[in-house]
């Protein structure tokens, strides 16, 4: 039998839901959609290619009215298109906005 160890220290959520992404100075807001969560990062996908290192405010915005969305600052770590031309994007939560 095959062992793994997780290395992770959060575990992974799957999300896949509606999300929103903008330059923390910038009131232009991009779409995207967030495909997992965890409690230090995210990975989403956009239709655009996203330099790592850069700082960004996205809000996460769950399917259903009992979760309200959260708001957070993240930096990119890593961009990687995908064969539908679209962008997966893995980025560090840096802080909670709260509300």
């Amino acid at each position: 039998m095959l062992e793994y160890d997780e290395k992770r220290n959060y575990a992974r959520m799957d999300t896949n839901c509606k999300m929103t992404y903008k330059s923390p100075q910038s009131q232009s807001e991009s779409d995207a959609t967030c495909i997992n969560l965890s409690g230090a990062g995210l990975l989403f996908s956009a239709a655009e290619a996203l330099e790592p290192g850069i700082a960004l405010e996205v809000c996460i915005k769950p399917e259903n009215n009992v979760t309200p969305p959260m708001i957070a600052f993240i930096e990119v770590l890593r961009c990687s298109q995908c064969p539908s031309n679209r962008y997966e994007i893995a980025a560090a939560i840096k802080g909670i906005k709260a509300h």
